[in-house]
């Protein structure tokens, strides 16, 4: 192992010792990439963070987002069980047609507004899950 490691040194000091006996030219050529390399990793970095902290605005925005989608159709769902309780409790009474009619309108628009509301829940958890 120890004659294996030196002579991976005799190589390494090789490589030192051609590159110093290198034209300079060559030296300068080599100086040249090593700077461009760094300047594109620099700009790759660059762009990176640019996009880390678009998404993480970008992840914000749809949290909070999808909190105000939650509230409102929790607040839809209360508001369904309100007129269902209260339509429960007139049961007894005789509604007149026109008046059913209109109930059953309204509930199946609420029912299409809840529904509608937990697709773009739903669509906003997969956005936020994919961010």
């Amino acid at each position: 192992e120890v004659q294996k490691l030196n002579q991976q040194l005799e190589e390494k000091n090789g490589e030192i010792e051609q590159m110093i006996n290198q034209p300079p030219y060559e030296k300068e050529r080599e100086i040249l990439r090593l700077q461009k390399t760094l300047a594109e990793r620099e700009k790759a970095q660059a762009t990176s963070d640019v996009l880390c902290r678009s998404l993480t605005d970008e992840t914000h925005q749809l949290q909070r987002k999808l909190a105000s989608t939650a509230e409102m159709c929790q607040h839809l769902a209360k508001c369904l069980e309100e007129k269902q309780r209260k339509e429960k409790g007139n049961s007894d009474d005789q509604i007149p047609i026109k008046r059913s009619n209109e109930v059953l309108d309204n509930e199946t628009s609420l029912q299409a507004l809840i529904c509608n509301l937990q697709d773009e829940n739903r669509m906003l958890k997969q956005k936020v899950a994919h961010v």
